[in-house]
């Protein structure tokens, strides 16, 4: 049976599956100084039901029609992508029912990042989350325009998102209790941290595409650096494993709705801004990826940067 969830499905699969070509060669966008591609990025539209916070300046339903005008000014770009930094939503299952059908009217692949406002949701639909998303898993990789794109699970060993009886509650239960101890700033129930089994795949990964001189972009919905109380809970174990590779470009994120930036060794680390904030000013992003440079081009909060390779 072929439904609205099914397509999303079908259109998560095929931006995952199907490597890009880019717009160009790499010596051929050095002469003209040209793109290699472009793509999308929103950060947390958190959309729900409900009235704002105004003391946390959140407009929580006012993210619908911020996406929709999000979708049709991507849709006048040539991109290759749209992703979704994560926190689709904040609360309440039938919150995905309103939001996602807004992606339908999306010319171009799309793929989502889960953040932890994505499993605020009943226990019975925890294990639905991913499904209900499109993605296969929580963490992936694709490759287009001689790069690759590895996409963490922030999600993976936390507090909220495995289910009640899964062992991964009691690792989570015991690095954050570690972290507290170390009087550490990210040590917040509402962060999370990846399973040594996904940080193993991370670490394989860069080494297949430093072998095929990939270059790699990493993404996940929580950040990595500078020091912050939204980063991940093993923050630091990530920023040295990617630092050891010459092929790391840049670590893309959300969750801190502040926006923020950091730059360790050349490598860059960009906070995109949250769209669910203020009532009227809008938070997303086109990124243009050079030969030597990533132009992006920020609308409303989010603010344009140049990131030199």
């Amino acid at each position: 049976m072929v439904n609205r969830r099914n397509v999303i499905k079908m259109g998560a699969a095929a931006a995952l599956l199907a490597p890009f070509a880019g717009f160009t060669t790499v010596a051929r966008a050095i002469a003209q100084d040209a793109p290699l591609f472009r793509f999308g990025i929103v950060a947390d539209p958190q959309y729900a039901p409900v009235v704002p916070n105004l003391k946390s300046n959140r407009y929580y339903a006012n993210s619908l029609w911020k996406l929709s005008e999000a979708i049709e000014a991507f849709n006048q770009e040539e991109l290759q992508f749209v992703a979704t930094l994560g926190d689709i939503i904040d609360r309440h299952w039938k919150s995905f029912n309103h939001i996602l059908p807004l992606y339908d009217k999306l010319k171009h692949e799309h793929f989502f990042l889960l953040g932890n406002h994505d499993y605020d949701v009943a226990p019975e639909y925890l294990t639905s989350v991913v499904r209900t998303t499109g993605l296969e898993k929580a963490y992936y990789d694709f490759a287009g325009g001689g790069h690759r794109f590895i996409v963490l699970d922030g999600n993976d060993v936390s507090l909220f998102a495995p289910p009640k009886d899964d062992p991964r509650r009691e690792v989570a239960a015991k690095r954050l209790e570690e972290l507290k101890a170390k009087g550490a700033e990210n040590a917040q129930s509402w962060n999370g941290s990846v399973s040594d089994e996904q940080f193993a795949w991370l670490e394989d990964t860069m080494k297949k595409a430093q072998s095929v001189g990939e270059k790699a972009i990493v993404m996940c919905h929580y950040p990595v650096f500078p020091p912050n109380i939204h980063n991940l809970w093993d923050s630091e174990r990530i920023v040295s494993l990617l630092s050891g590779f010459d092929n790391f470009v840049a670590f893309f994120n959300g969750h801190n709705h502040a926006g923020n930036y950091g730059e360790a060794e050349g490598k860059h680390f960009v906070t995109f801004k949250g769209m669910v904030d203020t009532p009227d000013t809008t938070a997303y992003s086109v990124v243009d990826v050079y030969a030597d440079r990533i132009e992006i081009r920020g609308v409303g909060r989010e603010e344009n940067r140049t990131l030199k390779i």
